[in-house]
């Protein structure tokens, strides 16, 4: 199972399906983005019973490696982590399918076309183990997002897409930057290199802070939590399923094969300031939770307290 390019085949499906739901009516689009996310999920069992857990087996498996250009290279693999991120996704791609099966009813191609590629991302971001490769998949995610909720959403839905947009985008040119230090610095763009790479400490805490302003910005956390209830409100359900489900979980991925790997003796320094932006959204993005009539809203606070108590977790080491 090892050598067989299961993870390029989970991305090339709805890959595959998105493009054909842009050519047919309707009904076909809904049944050909149906089948696209089921097939995937049977991959995914697939994925998660051939995964070996047992002791003393290697970290990263289903590695495949192809050199595109330069320093970028088609480079994917998993671990334990990325599995089970993986399986969340693939899970929950059929659910939000039929969700919108009939809440749909204006530009259903497009509209299913989009859900396909986000989770081509989704898959892409997981599985990412070329450096670039992880930043093209993580920041290309807010393309079909954007569209989903400035299109299909609700009565604000253009300010709310407009806000998540520029929110996740800003906060994601400081880790560009820093990323091409990283590369530079160590010769390579190969995360797992990377996670054992020694960076000097002074670079660290730079480096450290260039990514939590984009992974902050992501899960989110307070006070960069605002675009997260807009978002929530003014997209249609299956989208808020997707933001909740696994959107945010990739800024606590981010500081699990990032953050907290490279750069540990800055982890370690500025934990203070993960604790007290954590603890301060813990007390009161749950009192804010406390009185909102909006169920979306409501999901969509108590997301930002949850998401806080894991970074509260990942910072006690």
């Amino acid at each position: 199972m090892d050598g067989f390019p299961i993870l390029s085949l989970m991305m090339a499906v709805p890959m595959a399906g998105a493009i054909a739901c842009l050519f047919v009516d309707a009904p076909k689009a809904r049944w050909i983005a149906l089948l696209a996310t089921l097939a995937d999920l049977v991959l995914g069992a697939l994925l998660w019973a051939s995964f070996d857990q047992g002791p003393g087996t290697a970290q990263w498996q289903f590695h495949e490696f192809a050199p595109l250009f330069g320093r970028f290279a088609w480079s994917v693999g998993i671990d334990g982590i990325a599995l089970m991120l993986i399986v969340l996704t693939v899970f929950l791609m059929p659910i939000c399918i039929g969700a919108s099966w009939n809440a749909i009813q204006k530009r259903v191609g497009e509209y299913m076309a989009a859900f396909l590629f986000m989770e081509v991302l989704m898959i892409g971001v997981f599985t990412a183990q070329d450096l670039y490769l992880f930043y093209v998949m993580f920041e290309a995610g807010l393309i079909p997002m954007y569209l989903i909720i400035g299109i299909w959403g609700g009565a604000d839905r253009i300010y709310a897409s407009y806000k998540f947009f520029l929110y996740t985008l800003l906060g994601s040119v400081l880790m560009l930057i820093a990323m091409m230090w990283m590369v530079h610095e160590a010769g390579t763009t190969d995360i797992p290199t990377l996670m054992a790479y020694n960076f000097d400490p002074k670079a660290q805490t730079l480096l450290f802070l260039a990514f939590f302003a984009s992974f902050a910005v992501k899960m989110p956390m307070w006070p960069v939590h605002t675009w997260l209830p807009d978002a929530h409100v003014q997209a249609p359900t299956a989208g808020s399923v997707i933001l909740a489900g696994v959107l945010l979980k990739m800024g606590g991925y981010g500081f699990i094969r990032f953050s907290l790997p490279m750069f540990p003796e800055a982890s370690a320094q500025l934990a203070w300031l993960v604790w007290g932006l954590s603890m301060v959204a813990v007390v009161y993005t749950s009192l804010v939770a406390l009185v909102q009539s909006d169920m979306k809203k409501l999901i969509a606070y108590s997301s930002v307290a949850h998401m806080a108590i894991v970074t509260v977790g990942l910072f006690a080491f």
